[in-house]
């Protein structure tokens, strides 16, 4: 009978797993966003800069960089549900190749109020995941997770996975 892992090196695979999803995605890294994994819930974080900013007179964030930050969680939160078990059943390991992110379809995003100047934070919700298609709901608020300033839904074409 196998021994089951501590629970250290489950999480050190994870977090390891989940910064080479996040580090192979280089405009990630241009937009400074950052993926808070606790357990199984993924945070989209973007820390404020000022190369963020749309409008210096308010000062507010651009729309695009809201809308980019959305996607992009909406994105990293439906890749690591879909990758989740082929990682835990040791099917994607450091050496495996890259993994193929789903494919935009279509991305709506609600502004709901200003971007301020600070950090933001999201979360996606998968609605619906099959084979094919996808669809993933996304929030994220500032300082209160209650006081959402912008929202999105998206439908994503999925990759073909080995069975």
């Amino acid at each position: 009978m196998r021994r089951p892992e501590p629970v250290q090196i489950v999480k050190q695979r994870r977090d390891a797993a989940l910064q080479r999803l996040v580090a192979g995605v280089p405009y990630i890294q241009f937009l400074g966003i950052e993926i808070d994994r606790r357990g199984d819930e993924l945070t989209g974080v973007l820390p404020y800069d000022e190369k963020l900013i749309g409008n210096p007179m308010l000062p507010a964030l651009h729309g695009g960089v809201t809308a980019a930050f959305l996607e992009v969680t909406a994105i990293m939160e439906l890749t690591w549900s879909m990758t989740w078990e082929d990682m835990e059943a040791g099917k994607i390991t450091e050496d495996a190749p890259r993994v193929v992110l789903p494919k935009t379809i279509d991305f709506t995003v609600d502004y709901l109020r200003t971007g301020l100047p600070r950090d933001a934070y999201a979360r996606a919700r998968v609605t619906r995941s099959g084979r094919r298609y996808a669809s993933v709901n996304v929030e994220a608020w500032q300082d209160n997770r209650t006081r959402l300033f912008a929202q999105a839904t998206g439908h994503f074409l999925m990759p073909q996975r080995d069975v």
